[in-house]
C-alpha cells in the first residue's frame, strides 16, 4: 500500500483486456518519471476502488515498466463492474483515490470506463485532474477522422491469422463453420476480421436497420448463402457473426428455437444466448429438411485476441498515448479523452463523447453506407439481386429440389 501525503499521478484500467494496455502503463509512466513525479498503479480496476482497499495501490518505476510496452495483458489487471449497480459506493471509491493521494488519474478503458473517468471528475470539482485513454477491441468509441481504438487493429490481426486457419479446415473438411466474434453493440471487428480474411459471409447488426430483426431472416441469409455456394461447385464455407446481433432478435420468435433465460427480475439473458450454436441448429435442420446434409460447426472467437501481444501499430499507438495522457494532465489539463489524429495529440473533452438526453457515452458503429462497408458486402457469398433473375434463379434452385418459382417465394425476401 501506497502512504505518502505527496501528490501522485494514478493509473487505472477498466472494462475487458485489449492489446496495448501494458504500452500506455508504460509510456505515461516513464513520462511522469522524468518530470518528477511519483507514479502508482491502482490494481484490479475500479473493483478494488469500490471497496475501499488501499492495498491496491502499487508504486510504479522506471524498471517495472521498461520493457512491457510489447506485452499484452495488463499489469495492473483490470475489471468490469455497471456503473449504475455501484452508484452507491461511488463515496468509498472518491474517498479511496483521496486517501491515496491521487492528483493526476489516468482511466484506460472503453466506453464504461470513459463514463467513470468523467463521472469522477466531475464529482472532484477540482480537486483530481482526470483523462482518459480509450481502449477497445470493438472499436465503438468514436475517435476524431475515425481514428482506431487501440487494441482493435492487434485483435483484426490475430483474428484473421485464425479464421484463415479454419478456412483452410473448411476447405479440406468440405464443411462450414459459422464464427461469432465480439462485439456486443457494433460490428466493426467481425466486419474487419471477415473482410480482411476473405471469409465467404460477415453478418453485422447494422445491416438490419429495423430495431427488432427476425432470426429466421438471419438464418436465411445462411442458408441461401450456403445454397448459392453449393450450386458454385463448393461445399464449404465461413461465416463470420457479430454477437450484437443476439441484442436485434425478436425474443418471443427466438424462444421457439432456443431455451431462453431469464434473471430474478425476468429480463432476458442476452449473454446466454450462443448465437452460432443457435443458428447452426436452425439452419443444419432446415437443410436436413430438403435433403442438404451440410455439416456445421459453430465457434466464438474474442478471448484469444483481447490479451495478445500487440503488432507494432498499437505498440506505437500507445506509447504516444501515454505520453499525451501525462503531458496533458501536467500542463493543467483535465476532463478529456485523449487521442492522437492527424500526427497530434489531441483533448477530446467528456462532455462532447456524452449523449445529452440519455447521459450516456455515444457509440461509434458501422456505417453500411459507407464504401469502406460497400467493399466488404460486394465480396461476400450470398444472394443478391440477380441471382432472382431467368438463366440464375435456375441453377440456384435445382440445388434444393426446388422450381424457380417456389425458391423466389422461399427466398426473395431476402433481397427485395
Amino acid at each position: 500500500m501506497v502512504r505518502s501525503t505527496k501528490e501522485h499521478i494514478g493509473i487505472i484500467v477498466g472494462g475487458g483486456p485489449a492489446p496495448g494496455i501494458n504500452g500506455v502503463i508504460s509510456s505515461a509512466t516513464i513520462e511522469a518519471v522524468n518530470e518528477g513525479k511519483t507514479v502508482i498503479g491502482i490494481r484490479g480496476g475500479f473493483k478494488s476502488l469500490y471497496e475501499g482497499d488501499r492495498h491496491c495501490a502499487i508504486p510504479l518505476t522506471l524498471d517495472d515498466v521498461s520493457r512491457i510496452h510489447a506485452k499484452g495483458g495488463s499489469i495492473l489487471r483490470t475489471s468490469r463492474d455497471d456503473p449504475e449497480k455501484v452508484r452507491e459506493k461511488f463515496g468509498v471509491l472518491m474517498s479511496t483515490l483521496k486517501a491515496l493521494g491521487i492528483r493526476y488519474l489516468i482511466t484506460i478503458g472503453g466506453e464504461g470506463t470513459l463514463f467513470m473517468a468523467h463521472w469522477i471528475e466531475r464529482e472532484s470539482r477540482g480537486t483530481m485532474n482526470v483523462v482518459h485513454v480509450p481502449k477497445t477491441i470493438d472499436n465503438d468509441v468514436p475517435l476524431p477522422g475515425n481514428t482506431p481504438t487501440f487494441g482493435y487493429e492487434t485483435a483484426r490481426h490475430w483474428g484473421v491469422k485464425i479464421i484463415e486457419n479454419i478456412m483452410e479446415d473448411s476447405r479440406t473438411t468440405g464443411r462450414w463453420y459459422f464464427i461469432t466474434t465480439m462485439g456486443r453493440h457494433a460490428g466493426h471487428l467481425a466486419l474487419g476480421i471477415g473482410k480482411a480474411a476473405g471469409a465467404t459471409v460477415t453478418l453485422i447488426p447494422e445491416e438490419f436497420r429495423d430495431e427488432r430483426v427476425s432470426f429466421r431472416k438471419v438464418a436465411d441469409i445462411l442458408i441461401g448463402a450456403i445454397i448459392k455456394r453449393l450450386s458454385m461447385g463448393r461445399d464449404y464455407g465461413v461465416a463470420i457473426l457479430a454477437e450484437g446481433i443476439s441484442e436485434k432478435f425478436d425474443i418471443e420468435e427466438l424462444s421457439h428455437y432456443e431455451q431462453i433465460e431469464r434473471d430474478e427480475t425476468g429480463r432476458i439473458r442476452l449473454s446466454e444466448i450462443q448465437l452460432g450454436r443457435v443458428l447452426k441448429n436452425f439452419v443444419k435442420e432446415t437443410l436436413d429438411s430438403i435433403g442438404l446434409g451440410v455439416t456445421i460447426v459453430d465457434k466464438i472467437i474474442g478471448y484469444e485476441l483481447r490479451a495478445a501481444d500487440p503488432i507494432p501499430f498499437d505498440i506505437e499507438y500507445t506509447r504516444n498515448m501515454g505520453y499525451g495522457a501525462v503531458r496533458y494532465l501536467l500542463k493543467g489539463g483535465t476532463g478529456a479523452m485523449i487521442v492522437f489524429y492527424e500526427g497530434h495529440l489531441k483533448p477530446v473533452p467528456f462532455v462532447e463523447m456524452i449523449e445529452y438526453s440519455t447521459g450516456k457515452v455515444k457509440l461509434r458503429t458501422v456505417d453500411i453506407n459507407s464504401e469502406t462497408y460497400e467493399v466488404g458486402r460486394s465480396y461476400m457469398i450470398r444472394l443478391e439481386k440477380e441471382d432472382f433473375s431467368p438463366g440464375c434463379i435456375e441453377r440456384i434452385a435445382k440445388i434444393v429440389h426446388m422450381t424457380p418459382e417456389k425458391f423466389g417465394e422461399r427466398f426473395g425476401y431476402l433481397v427485395n
